[in-house]
């Protein structure tokens, strides 16, 4: 299978900033077994601002433009060389892509990111990919969250499945945090204007994604016939059983019209 997994901030990152070691070497660790079981990975990982806040010793997120992209700019190479290292060490070469709302808008900079990113997974890379937060700025070049670029690049690339993995086990009856009552949505088979209903709002502190940008996500990649997974970053291993396509977080199912 060709899977695009998307990892949130929360998961890679202690709420300083500073990066979860456990959670980022058992995230490559099973990413590199499911290389050597022969399938095709793509990591949309977030987390550039987060580390870079941790790592310039900021007491919390900054809110001027200037200081996050400073903050992605320092984030980025820690996050890269913490990658590089982690996935060298299970015989895996990584690549850098970093991307704006122009590159997958325009029509011939898209031919190139896609034809590059054909010839990585030809060539046995694993593509790491994240939003130019330094220069995209602005509605016209910004993505705006990982959830959404994901979700891109599942369509660009025709991949099989989108794993988004996050702070939340899935799509629940309602917000689990403030009702303890409610349940977990193991299928969701067409998004429908009571599923976008059941969208919360804002993410963690360090991340900008909530659960009205992964449904949005859902919306794109389902219509082009791709599956999706919202399932808990803590517990990566749950990536294994939903590769195989076993019950795990909530799976929203791919559907080809005509």
């Amino acid at each position: 299978m060709r899977i695009v997994v998307k990892v949130g901030t929360s998961t890679l990152a202690h709420s300083t900033g500073r990066l979860n070691i456990r959670h980022t070497e058992d995230l490559v660790k099973v990413l590199s077994d499911l290389k050597n079981a022969g399938h095709e990975v793509i990591l949309v990982s977030s987390g550039a601002i987060g580390m870079g806040v941790g790592k310039l010793s900021l007491p919390t997120r900054p809110g001027d433009m200037a200081t996050k992209q400073a903050c992605a700019a320092v984030g980025q190479c820690e996050l890269m060389y913490t990658y590089d290292r982690l996935f060298t060490a299970y015989n895996h070469n990584v690549a850098q892509i970093l991307l704006t709302g122009v590159d997958v808008e325009h029509e011939g900079r898209r031919l190139n990111f896609q034809n590059t990113l054909t010839r990585l997974l030809e060539l046995g890379a694993l593509p790491i990919i994240n939003e130019n937060d330094t220069v995209a700025t602005d509605e016209i070049t910004s993505i705006g969250d990982n959830d959404t670029l994901a979700a891109i690049v599942t369509c660009c690339i025709h991949a099989d499945l989108l794993v988004l993995l996050s702070d939340i086990d899935g799509l629940y009856t309602a917000n689990p945090h403030t009702h303890p009552d409610a349940k977990l949505i193991p299928v969701v088979e067409r998004i429908t204007p009571e599923v976008l209903a059941l969208a919360d709002g804002a993410g963690s502190a360090l991340g900008t994604g909530g659960m009205s940008t992964k449904l949005r996500a859902a919306q794109m990649v389902t219509a082009e016939g791709a599956d999706m997974v919202i399932a808990n970053g803590s517990h990566p291993e749950l990536l294994y059983d939903i590769a195989d396509g076993r019950p795990a977080g909530t799976r929203f199912a791919g559907r080809k019209e005509g």
